[in-house]
């Protein structure tokens, strides 16, 4: 079994806020959220950037009540989405592993390793999600007249981090290849594939962010 990753309260504290009063079903006793029309001019725009913008749009537009008007704010808010679809992936995959359990001495036992595989890679990918917030939020603490080489480090950090856990999740993506699948496959497929690509999105809205501190790092230069 997958060792579950271990995170921060930092991170417990930015997941609470997005994933449970952001990302929670909306109920119809509850008033629905007037949309900051600037705000929405902003995600869209923003993820028109992005490879995969329909999900883009479909993930942020939650958010569309908050005043997120710059890729700072912005980048909070998708690495957070994205290491809220990997924890709630990651869940039903466990509860998946404990029924592909009886398969593990059976003739069909390559299903049972197969989604083992595939909930150590997002498991992994979870924790790679966690790290790049918790770098993310080293990295704001500097102020933005500040360019040098640490500020750069850690734009790098946060980098390696979402790359590595866009890989691990497209890994896990390969382990069902699309074609004669059994439902329950399909279903896998389509809960890592999703976080595979709300990870490519934020990954490309943090290059945006980062843009901006290469600029200012290659005016400085002599």
């Amino acid at each position: 079994m997958a060792q579950f990753i271990n995170l921060t309260l930092p991170v417990m504290l930015l997941l609470s806020l997005f994933s449970i009063e952001a990302l929670a079903e909306p109920s119809l006793n509850r008033p629905q959220p007037r949309y900051d029309p600037q705000t929405v001019a902003y995600i869209k725009s923003s993820c028109q950037t992005t490879l995969y913008p329909d999900l883009c749009l479909r993930s942020l537009h939650r958010f569309a009540n908050s005043n997120i008007q710059s890729p700072k704010h912005l980048t909070h808010v998708v690495l957070a989405v994205s290491l809220s679809q990997a924890l709630k992936t990651r869940e039903y995959l466990v509860q998946v592993a404990k029924r592909f359990e009886a398969l593990k001495n059976s003739k069909n036992r390559r299903d049972y390793f197969v989604v083992q595989d595939c909930l150590t890679q997002i498991n992994d990918s979870a924790d790679e999600l966690g790290h790049s917030i918790k770098e993310l939020e080293r990295l704001n603490k500097i102020p933005t007249t500040l360019i040098n080489d640490d500020v750069l480090w850690h734009m790098s950090n946060v980098e390696t981090w979402m790359s590595t856990a866009l890989t691990d999740a497209s890994t896990c993506v390969d382990y069902f290849p699309g074609h004669r699948m059994s439902k329950m496959k399909a279903e896998i497929r389509g809960k890592v594939l999703n976080v595979a690509q709300v990870t490519s999105n934020a990954l490309a809205l943090f290059h945006r962010y980062a843009a901006k501190y290469r600029e200012a790092a290659q005016s400085k230069r002599p």
